[in-house]
Formats: C-alpha cells, sequence, structure tokens
C-alpha cells in the first residue's frame, strides 16, 4: 500500500468524481482508477460504490477514510517536526529527486553550491519519479531535479513551474569486461543476452522498455533479474550477471577502470536529459539564490 493511495482516496471522497480527482491528483483517468482499485486490493474490500452517478464510498470506504485523513495528517505534522529540527534561524532547503540523480548529478550540484548552504539544513529527498513529482507538486520540495525525455515527459503547467536543463546524460549498454576489454557478453542475432532490466516503476526502466520496443536493431535479450536500484544494477553488472542499460553519469568511472564496457557502440544508446525544476512564486531568500546558481545550459 502506498500514501499517495490514501492521498487519492480523500480526493475521491472530496470532488465526488473520479475525472476531477484525477485532474486533482495530475494523473491521468484510467491511471487514477488502478490507483483506486489497487487501494481497494489492499484493502480486500469494495471502497467505491460504481453506479454510474456521483461517487459514493462504501461503509468500508467511509471507515478507511477517517484512518486515511488521520495518517495524512500524521506523516504531514511529522515532517513540520523534523523540519523543525533545525537550529533557530537555520536556512532549510529540500530537494526532491530519484535515487540515482541523488547519487550522481544531486551530488555534484550540491557541491557546487555548498558555499550557499554552508550555514543551511539541506534535506535531499527521494523516490521514484511519480513519488518525486507528487512531493514536489504538493509543497514538500523546494525544487526537483528529474530525467527529461519524450517517452517519460512529466505534465507540468508552464505558467506555474520554472525548469533549466542542468545537464545530457545516456544510458549505455554495458557489460562486465576482462583485463583486455573484451567483453563478457556480446550482442548476437542468434542467441540472447542475459538482461538485467529496471523495474517499470523507475524512469529509467519505461526509458529502456520504450527504446527497445521501437527499435529496428534491438537486440535479442534474456530477461534474467529486475531491480528498481540503477546502483545495484552496475554491481551486477560488475559481478557479470548480465547486461544492462547503465547512466553514463553513474557507470563512467566503472567504464574507464576497465571493469565495464559498452555495447554495440552508440546505436542503442539512450540520450536524455535533466532538468531541475521550481515553481514561479517567490521562494525563500535561500532557494532564490540557489536558482540563480542553477542557470541554464
Amino acid at each position: 500500500m502506498q500514501i499517495k493511495w490514501l492521498e487519492d482516496l480523500i480526493a475521491l471522497a472530496e470532488t465526488r468524481s473520479f475525472v476531477r480527482a484525477a485532474a486533482q491528483r495530475h494523473v491521468t483517468h484510467p491511471a487514477f482508477g488502478r490507483r483506486i482499485k489497487g487501494l481497494e486490493q489492499w484493502a480486500g474490500v469494495a471502497l467505491v460504490l460504481r453506479d454510474g452517478g456521483p461517487v459514493v464510498l462504501t461503509a468500508a470506504g467511509e471507515t478507511l477514510l477517517q484512518h486515511a485523513r488521520q495518517t495524512v495528517y500524521s506523516l504531514s505534522s511529522a515532517r513540520d517536526e523534523l523540519r523543525d529540527n533545525a537550529l533557530p534561524d537555520q536556512l532549510v532547503f529540500t530537494l526532491a529527486t530519484g535515487r540515482t540523480l541523488a547519487r550522481t548529478l544531486a551530488a555534484d550540484w550540491l557541491w557546487r553550491v555548498r558555499a550557499q548552504t554552508v550555514n543551511a539544513l539541506v534535506h535531499v529527498r527521494t523516490g521514484s519519479m511519480a513519488e518525486t513529482l507528487h512531493r514536489f507538486e504538493r509543497g514538500d520540495a523546494d525544487f526537483m531535479l528529474t530525467y527529461h525525455h519524450p517517452a517519460i515527459a512529466i505534465r507540468l503547467r508552464p505558467s506555474q513551474y520554472l525548469q533549466h536543463t542542468v545537464a545530457h546524460d545516456r544510458l549505455v549498454p554495458m557489460s562486465r569486461a576482462n583485463a583486455d576489454g573484451k567483453t563478457l557478453f556480446g550482442f548476437s542475432s542468434t542467441k540472447p543476452v542475459p538482461y538485467l532490466a529496471y523495474a517499470n516503476t523507475l524512469a529509467l526502466g519505461q526509458l529502456v522498455s520504450d527504446h527497445l520496443a521501437n527499435h529496428a536493431q534491438a537486440p535479442r535479450l534474456k530477461p534474467c533479474l529486475e531491480c528498481d536500484s540503477a546502483d545495484a544494477l552496475l554491481e551486477y553488472v560488475l559481478k557479470g550477471l548480465g547486461v544492462a542499460w547503465l547512466p553514463w553519469s553513474l557507470a563512467a568511472g566503472a567504464c574507464k577502470a576497465g571493469k565495464i564496457a559498452p555495447l554495440a557502440g552508440k546505436t542503442l544508446e539512450i540520450a536524455f536529459e535533466v532538468r531541475m525544476v521550481r515553481a514561479k512564486r517567490r521562494l525563500s531568500p535561500l532557494a532564490e539564490t540557489l536558482w540563480e546558481a542553477v542557470g541554464p545550459t
């Protein structure tokens, strides 16, 4: 069960409409319906009466709604309490991003702006692309650092948000390499290669899946492992478990050290951008200063 499902139930109870609730939650109508069904599967009972009219919750739905409101309120209060752990008059800045970006590009950026944050408390909050977007739109983060590609484009209103491209990266098919630079695996037209895949809940997983599904020269792959961590997939490639599409920003060190090597030249690489996003409204003085340090590329 995911906390966002409880927030979905609250939105549905308030709007009494799947369409309006989906718009409020910034997801498509079908996706919102699937999330409510996911909550019902978790609860083991029907939560909504589906009779074609305004949405009405079942008795079980009303009971869960009460708990959902209490849970969301408690978590919000806990968040505020954690933020209060900053020292008196200490500035606080929150960055929402993905787990891989937190380790790579976010770490590089935080190092560059360390002079501006020396007296501040910086919160870095990680999650999937959907979780990160939800946290950001909810106002729980000053900036969002996220991937950008047509296959995974997030819907943000230009009238409400500003964004800068801060880096260009690429997903590269990688294999373990020996001391001579020869890869353990190679793409073949006859034999499928052990494939280490991202979970589809990750933006990188969606990127690779879309790329392979639409590429005329997509290699033969035998899925043998799925993981929701790019860092873990890098380790699996280093162990020689198979081939994975890794962000160059993550894999460059191991590649330059000769431990892993790219496959198939650049024909199967996937180029994408990394963007920093903020709301257009006036932010804290610290956030405004840090935005100036982002700058367009």
